[in-house]
């Protein structure tokens, strides 16, 4: 029996997203206590970017990775041009840890471990994938 994703240029992400071998990778490597190479740390954030804005389509906040990706997601105002008026930055090690599960928006915010700016900069309600 052939996989549901055979012939996808995506890689798997959707609700066992943890399953995705390069978010895998990233995990063990930060379990380890290592940083995970480049171009994993920079594929497992860019899928789990992917994920969030297939789940929350939208233009109105935008979710800033550096320097391995940002996507613009939720519904609301759209942002076209200039600076947005509701951003979300964070760490790569942050950003799979709360994708994952492993770490609360709550947490981070109060951690200092996720810049928001914006009325609407709230990932609560779409966190965890």
């Amino acid at each position: 029996m052939a996989p549901d994703n055979l012939g996808s240029y995506r890689p798997v992400v959707s609700s066992p997203h943890i399953k995705s071998a390069v978010v895998l990778a990233a995990l063990t490597a930060l379990d380890e206590g290592r940083t995970p190479e480049r171009a994993v740390y920079r594929d497992a954030v860019r899928a789990l970017l992917a994920a969030l804005a297939d789940r929350s389509p939208g233009r109105s906040v935008e979710v800033r990775v550096p320097p391995y990706g940002a996507v613009q997601c939720l519904p609301g105002p759209r942002h076209t041009r200039g600076t947005p008026p509701n951003v979300v930055e964070m760490g790569p090690a942050t950003w799979l840890e709360l994708a994952t599960g492993r770490l609360s928006w709550a947490e981070a915010v109060t951690d200092g471990r996720v810049q928001v700016s914006g009325n609407r900069a709230d990932l609560s309600d779409h966190l965890p994938l």
